[in-house]
């Protein structure tokens, strides 16, 4: 089994940056960021294949967040520039057994324990 662990999550004011990381134990193909607001379903954030060359982002971040990966250190990142109060969220990152970056929760098989970001207006 796959652990991965988030980090880099904090509070930020609005139009700032923040850089979330998630480190997994072992390797996996499919990575995603996911985000859980109080009161709300999980909703997809950005995904990215193993080879880093596909990616996929929600219209939302579209233009703001870029996620990256490093297969050697079996790392991957969320850039998340230009945040917005409606950004204010627990991230999760979420990795795959296959390689195709999914925007549905149901095709990740790990998942991490959420990192707090919080975004004042």
């Amino acid at each position: 089994q796959v652990q991965l662990v988030e980090s880099g999550g904090g509070l930020v004011q609005a139009g700032g940056s923040l850089r979330l990381s998630c480190v997994a134990s072992g390797r996996t193909y499919g990575m995603g960021w996911f985000r859980q607001a109080p009161g709300k379903e999980r909703e997809f954030v950005a995904a990215i294949g193993w080879s880093g060359s596909s990616r996929n982002y929600s219209d939302s971040v579209k233009g703001r967040f870029t996620i990256s990966r490093d297969n050697a250190k079996n790392t991957v990142w969320l850039q998340m520039n230009s945040l917005k109060p409606e950004d204010t969220a627990v991230y999760y990152c979420a990795g795959r057994r296959a390689s195709y970056p999914y925007s549905q929760i149901r095709y990740y098989d790990y998942w991490g324990q959420g990192t707090q970001v919080t975004v004042s207006s």
